[in-house]
């Protein structure tokens, strides 16, 4: 069965599918496979596990391999038109494992996924659809380059289940061990070629990747298996099994890419094409939420006069969304005030024209007495009984100071259903949900037919978001995560990036560790990369912060892609200034209002956050420069080739800030950035002479 540019050979027990850009070679007389591009990239000795019992079993290691012909299908969905087929290993006493392949016309990956079948029902909580394990060499090959590009060093990527706890993303030169969640990259740091494997479905496992290398640049063994269930993924029991006669592995996406930067919005468009993200079409969201303003010390004043300063000072000045509108938030303790004040509040926030917007945490129960009675059952249902629990039916410990819920159970679904109501009904159009990993917790659900904790957030977050869809509530809302795994996404608009970040230089530093490694989710897993609010003097647990500093966390903002919300306390003079100055610069509030995210300009940065990023658009080249040091002066000489802007025939440069601009010569290799300390500057380069 042939597809236009899609050839399936099968010669001496070596089948071989290849599409002018990728080939799967398959070998039935060991039970291997082996990738090739038409770059000359490699990954070599691939097999498939599974956790049968105590064992785990390989297909590489069973004595029977088959690729049957009349498992070779065409296709034809959300990737485009091309062909499927099916390898089955067989070993008496084990599971048949099969292993299934797509493959695509004119893309550079394939899709895989590993079928686990038993004649009578078994259950598993690990199935692995590729793996490989070499002590010798390397079992990915990076093509053929100059020799100086062959001693660069390789990098894999670490991308964490969720944004708890302050965690990081991170590269890490091999050799090294990494252990990464739904996605690695693996790449060299100077040509940037390399790999993307990851999961595209998120309706069941929760995908570990584990990359190693005991030399440098050399990867000797890889996995990526479905069943992750540790520490960083904040359980405390293991992975859930899958039980029937035949269990499927997650759907897992192999590309190699000339630049790995490209490979991860390939991997982040895959994702939509399997799960869309949520629509959103009213523009990117600026405002202003409580928390770091005032933490725990919300009150009426503070959110009825930042309303006012915004509607007096900055709403008909540049600061506000594609409709002219601004949301103001609450945050969490927005129980400080009164029913009457709080709707006296919101009456406020819309006579201003602007948007209210509130908080809650779903899957997060904040008592310290499971038998707490559960608001609005009178009683009748108690905390204890909608709890996650573990197999002896104890309430699983706490996370982040909260026992966590299930998310399956009918009571907990009702306790959801009560707040969003009251939500809606109170008039607010936006709700920031935080600590949502809670409900992805892996454990023992009400509802028997959920096995897994991403199986239960499903569950969740379905119902939420079907209780806020606009088509029920006749206008747009706003969903927004917090604290939340990456996946399964299609369930919000926007989703922090990082953690917590305030308004220091090193809250800067620390989301854009986030954004370098992470930029590609914005508008693929969900319309905005949420850079959290935005301080630009003293956030209410800080000092305050100097003008550099308040300036790079807004310049930070922009470049995410961005969801703008403010978090000064505007009775402060010193804050009120800043705001009135910055918000109101034109160029730099329509750089964010095009919700548009910047990308890395390099991606060696280890755990840190990278300092050069770059937008390409019609209008030129945007330059993001960052100086995380508070203390040291920094020139940042950023390469033309890196940025990939000719300047040939001269460039002109205007920082957005200043309005300063000035010439480059044609012949010159690099732009000079200087930077006193904790600054940063918003650049547009254009090619000279200019129109």
């Amino acid at each position: 069965m042939a597809v236009k540019e899609i050839r399936l050979e099968n010669e001496n027990g070596i089948c071989k599918a290849e599409n002018g850009k990728v080939a799967v070679e398959v070998n039935l007389n060991d039970g291997t496979v082996s990738l090739q591009w038409s770059g000359g990239e490699e990954l070599r000795g691939l097999h498939a596990e599974a956790r049968f019992g105590q064992e785990l079993v390989r297909s590489d290691q069973y004595g029977r391999h088959e690729l049957p012909e009349s498992s070779v299908h065409v296709l034809d969905d959300s990737f485009g038109k091309g062909i499927g087929w099916t390898v089955i290993h067989e070993e008496p006493g084990k599971p048949v494992l099969m292993q299934h392949w797509r493959m695509y016309e004119g893309l550079p990956y394939v899709l895989t996924e590993l079928e686990a079948a038993c004649a009578q029902d078994w259950e598993t909580n690990e199935l692995a659809p590729l793996a490989a394990y070499l002590n010798d060499g390397s079992l990915m090959g990076f093509g053929a380059e100059p020799d100086e590009a062959a001693k660069e060093e390789v990098r894999a990527l670490t991308v964490p289940f969720d944004n708890d706890k302050w965690v990081r993303y991170g590269s890490s030169a091999i050799p090294s061990s990494v252990q990464s969640y739904e996605v690695t990259a693996v790449y060299r740091a100077g040509s940037r070629k390399g790999f993307v494997l990851g999961s595209v479905a998120h309706d069941t496992w929760k995908t570990g990747i584990t990359v190693e290398g005991t030399f440098a640049g050399e990867v000797g063994r890889l996995r990526v298996y479905g069943g992750a269930a540790d520490m960083q993924t904040r359980d405390t029991v293991p992975h859930g099994t899958l039980r029937g006669k035949s269990i499927s592995s997650p759907l897992v996406f192999v590309g190699a890419f000339t630049d790995y930067r490209d490979g991860l919005e390939a991997y982040g468009q895959a994702n939509a094409l399997v799960a869309p993200a949520l629509p959103w079409s009213e523009g990117v969201p600026f405002g202003w939420n409580s928390w770091s303003a005032v933490m725990t010390k919300l009150d009426f004043d503070v959110y009825v006069h930042t309303s006012d300063f915004f509607a007096g000072e900055l709403q008909q000045n540049h600061f506000a969304g594609q409709d002219g509108s601004l949301y103001v938030n609450f945050d969490a303790f927005s129980d400080n005030l009164t029913e009457e004040e709080l709707k006296e509040a919101v009456k406020r926030v819309k006579t201003n024209g602007q948007k209210p917007g509130t908080y809650y945490t779903p899957f997060a129960f904040w008592g310290s007495n499971p038998d707490t009675p559960v608001e609005g059952t009178d009683g009748k249902v108690i905390y204890r009984e909608i709890l996650l629990k573990d197999q002896a039916g104890r309430p699983l410990p706490k996370l982040d100071g909260a026992f966590p819920i299930d998310p399956t159970h009918p009571e907990a679904l009702k306790r959801i259903m009560r707040k969003l109501e009251s939500v809606v009904e109170a008039g607010y159009e936006y709700l920031k949900m935080d600590f949502l990993t809670h409900g992805a917790m892996e454990g023992v659900h009400y509802d028997p037919s959920v096995r897994t904790g991403i199986q239960a957030y499903n569950v969740g977050m379905a119902a939420i978001r079907d209780a806020l869809a606009p088509e029920k509530l006749g206008r747009p809302f706003l969903i927004n995560l917090s604290i939340a795994p990456l996946f399964p996404h299609g369930y919000a608009h926007s989703r922090r990036v990082s953690c917590d970040a305030f308004g220091t230089a090193a809250d800067t530093e620390y989301m854009l560790n986030a954004l370098t490694y992470g930029w590609w989710i914005n508008d693929h897993l969900y319309r905005f990369n949420d850079p959290d609010h935005v301080v630009l003097y003293k956030s209410h647990n800080q000092r305050e912060t100097t003008e550099h500093e308040g300036r790079s966390r807004l310049n930070s903002a922009v470049i995410a892609g961005t969801s703008l919300l403010l978090g000064d306390d505007y009775r402060v003079e010193e804050a009120a200034r800043r705001a009135k100055e910055w918000m109101t610069n034109r160029e730099v509030m329509a750089l964010a209002r095009r919700g548009e995210t910047f990308r890395p300009v390099e991606g060696r940065s280890g755990s840190g956050g990278e300092d050069l990023f770059m937008l390409r658009g019609a209008e030129g080249t945007w330059v993001a420069a960052f100086n995380f040091s508070e203390s040291a002066v920094k020139t940042i000489s950023a390469s033309f080739e890196r940025l990939s802007i000719d300047p040939q025939n001269g460039l002109a440069v205007r920082d957005l800030w200043s309005g300063a601009e000035w010439i480059v010569e044609s012949g010159a290799t690099t732009c000079l950035i200087e930077l006193e300390p904790a600054e940063s500057k918003l650049l547009l380069i254009k090619n000279f002479p200019c129109i």
